[in-house]
Parts: structure tokens; sequence; C-alpha cells
């Protein structure tokens, strides 16, 4: 089983562009995969994590109603923002400047088999990150991602996620709110969810901003810890050579 995984920050880049890029990733992988089971032959997968921060864009999972999002195509245009309706589990979501964005790209072959323990990890992950801030992180019970608060009038989301897997490789993934403008989730029913707000990180501590690269590590750490495995860093062209 390969456990090294290959770490790419994208920096500040289009959806469209990223959600591509995870297509011929997540491609290469099931090739690779189908390949081993035809010719009988025991390759080892590769694994990706990809790091990203969107411009304004609104984005709708395979389940998702359209309704939850508040704003017709003009004034998307006037707020500078995009919409896609993506192949992802979950509903509808916010991205964009001050949002830290994880893309897993697992072949959870190389891990574990199991999709609900996954999503679990990918929650752990993000707790056990709010913890070295002191922010308890939780869990709510049906509502996959990360809340504070749960089970008081002022529960919020601090990190949605968001999968598709198939042949055990995963993508998507979660978005975590770090200096967030919260503007942009007036325009949707976060998630679907009616009743319960948004925050981010920034504002549950009183700060103006948040050192974001410091949040990655953090986060880096504590998926290396839970998934036992080794981040390395990449760059784009060795994976044409893959």
């Amino acid at each position: 089983m390969n456990k090294i995984i290959q770490l790419h920050d994208l920096g500040n880049k289009d959806f469209k562009e990223t959600w591509d890029y995870q297509e011929q990733l997540f491609k290469q992988v099931i090739d690779l995969k189908i390949q081993n089971r035809r010719d009988n032959t025991n390759i080892e997968t590769p694994n990706f994590f990809l790091f990203v921060e969107h411009p304004h864009v609104y984005t709708l999972g395979k389940s998702g109603d359209i309704s939850n999002l508040l704003l017709s195509q003009h004034q998307l245009e006037t707020k500078g923002a995009t919409f896609y309706k993506i192949n992802r589990g979950g509903d509808i979501t916010y991205h964009g400047p001050g949002q830290i964005v994880g893309y897993p790209l697992l072949d959870l072959e190389n891990f574990f088999t199991d999709i609900h323990k996954y999503l679990r990890f990918l929650e752990e992950v993000i707790i056990l990150t709010l913890a070295e801030y002191n922010i308890i992180g939780q869990r709510s019970n049906g509502e996959t991602g990360v809340w504070l608060d749960v089970g008081t009038p002022f529960a919020r989301k601090i990190c949605a996620m968001g999968v598709k897997a198939s042949r055990w490789v995963t993508m998507h993934g979660f978005a975590f709110n770090v200096n967030s403008n919260m503007e942009y989730f007036e325009n949707i029913v976060p998630c679907g969810i009616k009743d319960k707000a948004v925050t981010s990180l920034n504002i549950e501590l009183g700060v103006e901003k948040i050192d974001e690269i410091e949040i990655k590590k953090r986060i880096i750490k504590h998926f290396s810890k839970l998934f036992e495995a080794n981040f390395i860093h990449y760059n784009k062209q060795s994976l044409t050579n893959n």
C-alpha cells in the first residue's frame, strides 16, 4: 500500500480549472487501478492533496436544491461570483478568498475502504486544528462538516465538506473558513440548512487575519497522523511522467 501523498498548493485558482485538474488526477488513479486488474499487475497507485483558494464561487452538489442559491445570474455577475453544479455530495456552498480548500485525491485502498470513516477523519483533521487555537470543533448528527456550539441556538458551521468516490478513489473535500468574508454566505442557504449560521476562524478569535500558511501546516500534520501518511511536494510536470 502506498501511503505517500503528493502535496500541491495551487494558490489562488479558478474553480473550474481546479475541478478539471482534479478530474485529470482522479482519472489517472482510476485508470491505473483498472490496468492493474486487467493485467494482473500491482503497480502502486498515487495519492494527491491539493490546497487552493478560489475566487468567489458557489457550487451545488449533485443532490442539492438550486433554490438554495438566492441570486440570479445577473446578481452573481454583479458580485463577481460564478456558479457551478458539480459531482460531489452535499448541497450548496461558497468558496472565496480567505477560505482554505483541501482536495484529497486518495486511493482509499492504500489506507482503508470505509467512506464513513474517511469523512469522520476529514472532520477530525479540522477539529484537531481548531483545538490548537482553543476552539472546540464538533460534529453535528446527520450534518457533515465541523461545527461550533452544537445543540445550542448559536450552532454555526466553520468547515463544509463534500466528496465524490469511485472505485475507492476520492475527490473534492473540505472548505475551512479561516479569513472568509461572511457576506457572501448571505446569498445562499449554506449546505441547505436554514436554521444554522456559518462562521470563520478569525471571527471566532476576534482578530483581523489568521496566518493561513500556519493553518495549512497544522492541517497536514493532523492529516498525516490520522491517515498514517507521509506528504511530499510535487510539481505539475511530474504528473505527466507517472
